[in-house]
């Protein structure tokens, strides 16, 4: 592939993004389901590719032009490289620039929804794993590792799902790849739609207190467009340019979180090599992705620079640029590349892992957090769920719709769980280490496993958080 042809890719792929926006303003669908103009630019992608139109040119005229699509085979070959690449990006950000609080801070606000978004994750794994043992795998020849798909793909979303491609290929599943990015496309839809229909449920039931209704949107925020008398830099100057431009130093930060990632990894591959694993066997850590311990050096880069940066250079609003700009190119380039063909071979596979996932989501946010949450059940829980169908914004968006002007807890706690919680499940060292887990040491003792942390996240939360 040469650089011109990788520049090539990124402005089609821009083209894309500006297309996808521009459907989203004049789309009232679109816009009611709060789709990323991200997403919809990646469907539309994969509808013009080889996956959809080339298949059906082809399939009434094998030779013609648009048999192939109108993406061509290159621009196709770095899409699918990207998402790998940026997810390293996106995860180094997720705490840089932040404050971090003391963890007994975020235990007495946010240890509620820590408990919550953890039992729901491990249950992903308990009921995937459920699932495929007895149903996929004797009657479908579902590959194991399917199992924990469902905490990958809807906790983790696109990001996660696409990051971990290549330990889906060096672990013999492939296809895990396309279902996976699938499912978090799955995730995001249900989570938004069926979020919504909570929320007017309990609005009428009294449930959800503090709703403002269609009001909390105005049709440019539904449109995505920042009214034009509200609108600022996004960031702050932290450098002054003619010394170097804060998005340099800020990429430059970014860089060392994920430079100070890999020696990490590399660290513990070595370890693994020359401890247990000679003599076991047993390798994890060489199936595991850069990007978890991305995100453990950006927090020992924020801890580094809290201590000895006294001019706090990190801005977390240019680093949220940064991320989002990364996570923007990451879900286009994925959702673009997705194999149609695999997901229609798996179509069983895919369905029911959906549907297993929605059910228990549902589940968990209306009858076990109540039991889990002391107070402003419906609002924390939401956030949650958003969480745990489709990813951390969904959490948010739904929360601004339950509780517009901030009067719970909610907002306050979703984002000290955070810190315990996405180093972790959703996309942190539990997720990434998953599938190695169950090839390493099989379906069985990976289900009795998370069926046992489910179990006792749950107890902890009913009987420590609950009674409070």
């Amino acid at each position: 592939m040469s650089p011109n042809e990788i520049g090539f890719s990124f402005i089609i792929l821009g083209a894309f993004l500006i297309l996808g926006k521009w459907l989203r303003v004049y789309s009232s669908t679109m816009q009611q389901l709060f789709l990323p103009s991200s997403i919809i630019a990646g469907v539309l992608a994969l509808a013009l590719g080889p996956g959809v139109l080339g298949a059906i040119v082809g399939t009434f005229a094998p030779d013609h032009t648009l048999s192939q699509g109108l993406l061509p085979e290159f621009i196709l070959g770095v899409w699918a490289e990207l998402p790998g690449l940026f997810i390293n990006i996106v995860f180094a950000s997720l705490f840089l620039g932040t404050s971090l609080p003391s963890l007994r801070k975020v235990w007495i606000v946010g240890g509620p929804q820590v408990a919550m978004g953890q039992m729901v994750s491990w249950g992903q794994y308990a009921l995937g794993m459920l699932l495929v043992l007895l149903i996929l795998t004797p009657f479908f020849g579902t590959n194991p590792l399917a199992g924990a798909l469902i905490e990958i793909s809807f906790v983790g979303g696109h990001g996660t799902a696409a990051g971990l491609g290549e330990t889906f290929s060096d672990l013999g599943f492939a296809e895990g790849y396309d279902l996976s990015v699938g499912l978090a496309t799955i995730g995001i839809l249900s989570g938004v739609i069926i979020g919504i229909i909570l929320i007017n449920i309990g609005a009428r039931t009294g449930r959800a207190k503090h709703v403002g209704g269609k009001a909390s949107f105005s049709s440019k925020g539904k449109h995505g467009i920042v009214d034009l008398d509200n609108r600022d830099a996004g960031s702050d100057m932290t450098t002054r340019p003619e010394s170097v431009d804060p998005l340099s130093l800020h990429l430059a930060y970014v860089g060392l979180a994920i430079g100070i990632g890999w020696v990490l990894l590399e660290i513990f591959v070595w370890l693994e090599d020359v401890t247990y694993g000679a003599a076991t066997d047993v390798y994890l850590f060489e199936y595991v992705p850069l990007f978890p311990l991305a995100m453990v050096g950006g927090i020992i880069v924020q801890a580094l620079s809290e201590r000895y940066d006294r001019f706090r250079v990190i801005d977390r609003k240019t680093v949220n640029r940064i991320g989002g700009l990364s996570l923007d190119v990451l879900i286009v380039s994925a959702l673009a590349t997705i194999s149609i063909a695999v997901i229609g071979e798996n179509l069983v596979t895919f369905l029911s892992l959906a549907a297993v996932g929605i059910l228990w989501n549902v589940f968990a946010f209306l009858y076990l957090a109540p039991k889990m949450i002391p107070t402003y059940w419906f609002e924390r829980g939401l956030g949650d769920f958003g969480q745990a169908t489709g990813i951390a914004a969904t959490g948010l968006l739904l929360m601004k719709v339950a509780d517009p002007n901030n009067e719970t807890p909610a907002l306050e706690g979703f984002g000290y769980k955070q810190i315990l919680f996405e180093p972790f499940v959703g996309g942190g060292l539990v997720t990434a280490a998953a599938m190695p887990l169950i090839f390493q040491f099989g379906a069985v003792p990976f289900l009795i496993g998370s069926a046992a942390v489910t179990l006792a996240w749950l107890l902890f939360g009913i009987f420590y958080f609950g009674k409070k």
